[in-house]
């Protein structure tokens, strides 16, 4: 746990990221901002919601930057909902959401120290630095936890929540108050550096829920011995811990904090963030005492690396090291881009690397019928965790690093999350052993169903096109009851496999005509109680799924074009083929060159439906879906919706408090509305929610009118702008 009497290993403190994704040939600039934003978001939704990150940092700023750079060549391109123009993060829906008192940001990296050394060129220079008048920053260990916002009114703890989206948290307070170094109260030394002593004050202070090493292994053993699965690394641990429905279990976990930085420091007396620190200590909060006012680069430089040289000599996991402005003005005249500020900057340490053997290659059937060549390797620890096996990728990607089954290999964390394996160690004899070993091929057939095994030209990945594979049930069971396909609520990867496992479920259509309430009710959750018995779903959560699957009946055809899982078909591909063909009758006699006429979607995207359509097996289950009485057609609206907003161009900003983002763009696109993701001179409107930033402000600056969520309101009910407005 972190104490004021830690001692500070790099200075005196007062008070002692898969090989990249090839993109398709012939794909436009509008698909491809359209692919990355759905990589994007997918590979947030695991890190932030599922606590299970399945991308490196690296490739996740590679993709973002790929999109960046999309965007401002074609503005035109750019949505609300994009990456680029919002804070990385996920909001659960089983907690209560909270607004943020300002937005809580993501930061940008340098991965090393050159672009460290970049950044604090630009910024010196941004601030107008001399020799006689250095700018200088505070350099603070980078926490690899949870990111929390905790409030105090009056001084007093009142409310705790996750970063979440950056605008909008999860509420965890009845957890954070069972984490034992956060402070009930402030310490009267603290309030009385608040205004008005800090009553009638309100003050949000930000920083990092963590789960120290020696509690994770403790945690770790514990589920090990109940036959729990045992979390990857501490990150995720703390994550899983803080968002648990029972504060009990919470407090169990040893969770701990490290405070840094606050959403106003408007109300507390004081000029900068090192000064800030000693303020937060003499509140009570608990503060990482390794930290350094630098004034040069040399001395961040020095800092950086003593940091790396020591990281494991700390009961806590650090992936880097933050660099902030320490002026409090300064920060001020720098401000922020869309995503993150300009006064800062995280500093991310390269991964640790260690040999190993490697045993054996195998292959993994993804959902899509791809089969991903694995590295199964000897046992070991990197980066805090123990390793056995990591993801090759394809053939080319272990053509181009040369591995080969027995050879010593380096093996590290990219972004210190996922395992990968660097290469071969060809040092002394080992490379003749190495050379004298065959190299791996790929199998020719699927070896999980025997079924061919596809390669088509200009792609990377070895397919299996059978949606009967074995292998590839459970991933698209668990696609086609995911939240943008059929939204079956209550069907988790665990109870899904489980089902799988004991017959019950082999294609989407069991759901359906095989799968009933009294069978789910006795599946196996693979867990036992305290006698030793087997602890089964049981007859009230089966009823509520079963419930959830007759109703996903009559989600529509684009859910089920999504749900099916065919190649390049994502949510929105989905919807236009729906809306083109009307059903998956129509859909799938047509031919290639139907489908690429389709406004979005190429040659590729089309090869792939038609390829999808001449399996015979996934015919007869889509069969047995129209049987079951699952909607295949696209539905005729009631009524045709007067364009009366066409001609108009809105843009979103804020947060709405009535309505969800999306909802109220693909309602004022209903009425013949363009929504587009930035303001310029040809906005018709903008609509602003609360805390909106530089949208509103170029808005005002360009003369353009400005609406508020009310005149939203009244907009979507009458389908005209009101008059004045």
């Amino acid at each position: 746990m972190a104490d004021g009497s830690q001692m500070s290993l790099f200075g005196d403190f007062p008070g002692e990221e898969q090989a990249p994704r090839e993109t398709p040939r012939r794909v436009t600039p509008a698909l491809r901002a359209l692919e990355l934003r759905g990589i994007l978001d997918h590979a947030a939704y695991q890190y932030y919601a599922l606590d299970a990150p399945e991308m490196t940092d690296a490739e996740f700023d590679r993709l973002l930057q790929e999109l960046l750079t999309i965007e401002a060549e074609h503005p035109e391109l750019v949505t609300p909902d994009s990456y680029t123009q919002r804070v990385g993060g996920y909001v659960s829906e089983q907690f209560e959401p909270v607004t943020h008192a300002q937005r809580m940001y993501s930061m940008d990296d340098a991965m090393d120290l050159d672009e460290l050394d970049e950044w604090l060129a630009r910024t010196d220079e941004a601030l107008g630095a001399a020799e006689e008048r250095p700018v200088a920053y505070t350099c603070e260990l980078k926490i690899d936890g949870l990111g929390v916002a905790l409030t105090y009114r009056d001084g007093q703890f009142v409310r705790a929540a996750t970063r979440g989206d950056g605008t909008t948290g999860e509420n965890v307070t009845d957890n954070v108050r069972t984490v034992s170094d956060v402070p009930r109260s402030l310490s009267a030394e603290g309030l009385s550096r608040v205004s008005g002593g800090g009553f009638g004050q309100s003050v949000e202070v930000r920083g990092e829920v963590y789960m120290p090493k020696r509690s994770f292994v403790r945690l770790n053993e514990e589920r090990d011995a109940a036959a729990q699965p045992v979390f990857a690394n501490p990150r995720n641990a703390a994550a899983g811990s803080l968002r648990q429905k029972d504060p009990r279990i919470t407090a169990h976990r040893d969770l701990a904090t490290f405070i840094y930085a606050v959403a106003d420091e408007g109300p507390i007396s004081v000029t900068s963030q090192w000064e800030f620190l000693q303020w937060l200590q003499s509140c009570g909060f608990s503060v990482n005492h390794n930290a350094r006012r630098c004034t040069n680069a040399r001395e961040v430089h020095e800092f950086c690396e003593q940091a790396l040289a020591h990281r494991d000599e700390l009961d806590y996991d650090i992936d880097g090291v933050v660099v902030k402005v320490d002026s409090f003005a300064n920060q001020d005249a720098l401000g922020f881009t869309a995503r993150a500020p300009r006064w800062a900057i995280a500093y991310k340490f390269p991964p640790e690397e260690k040999r190993t053997v490697l045993r054996e290659i195998r292959i993994q059937v993804g959902r899509t019928g791809v089969l991903t060549p694995v590295a199964e390797f000897d046992p070991v620890v990197v980066a805090g965790s123990t390793i056995a096996r990591a993801t090759l990728h394809n053939i080319d990607e272990i053509r181009r690093k040369d591995v080969r089954e027995g050879d010593t290999i380096v093996v590290h964390k990219a972004g210190d999350v996922i395992p990968e394996v660097v290469g071969p160690v060809l040092e002394g004899g080992l490379r003749a052993e190495h050379e004298a070993r065959p190299e791996w091929e790929m199998p020719q057939t699927c070896p999980s169903c025997g079924s061919p095994v596809v390669r088509e030209e200009g792609e990377v990945a070895y397919r299996c096109v059978s949606i009967d594979c074995p292998a590839q049930a459970s991933e698209r069971l668990i696609h086609w009851g995911s939240r943008n396909a059929m939204d079956i609520d209550g069907l988790g990867e665990e109870l899904v496999g489980r089902m799988v496992e004991q017959g019950l479920l082999s294609d989407v259509a069991d759901f359906y005509d095989r799968l009933s309430e009294d069978a789910l009710a006795g599946t196996s959750t693979g867990r036992t109680n305290k006698a030793g018995e087997d602890i089964v779903v049981g007859k009230v959560v089966a009823a509520k799924v079963m419930a959830q699957v007759e109703e996903s009946k009559g989600r529509g055809l684009a859910r089920v074009l999504f749900g099916l899982g065919i190649r390049h078909v994502g949510a929105s591909v989905a919807e236009a083929l729906a809306r083109a063909f009307g059903s998956v009758q129509a859909l799938s006699v047509a031919s290639e060159e139907d489908i690429a006429q389709v406004e979005g979607i190429g040659p590729k995207i089309a090869q792939t439906v038609v390829e999808f359509f001449s399996v015979p097996d996934n015919l007869a289950v889509i069969e047995r879906l129209r049987k079951a009485g699952v909607v295949l057609e696209v539905e005729e609206p009631a009524e045709v919706v007067p364009q009366t907003l066409a001609g108009m161009t809105f843009v979103l900003t804020g947060t709405l408090e009535r309505y969800k983002r999306k909802d109220a763009s693909d309602a004022l696109k209903a009425l013949g509305a363009k929504v587009s993701g930035s303001v310029s001179k040809r906005t018709s409107y903008v609509i602003a929610g609360s805390a909106a930033g530089s949208k509103l402000a170029k808005a005002e600056q360009l003369g353009v009118p400005v609406l508020d969520e009310e005149a939203l309101g009244r907009i979507l009910e009458t389908g005209q702008v009101p008059t004045g407005e």
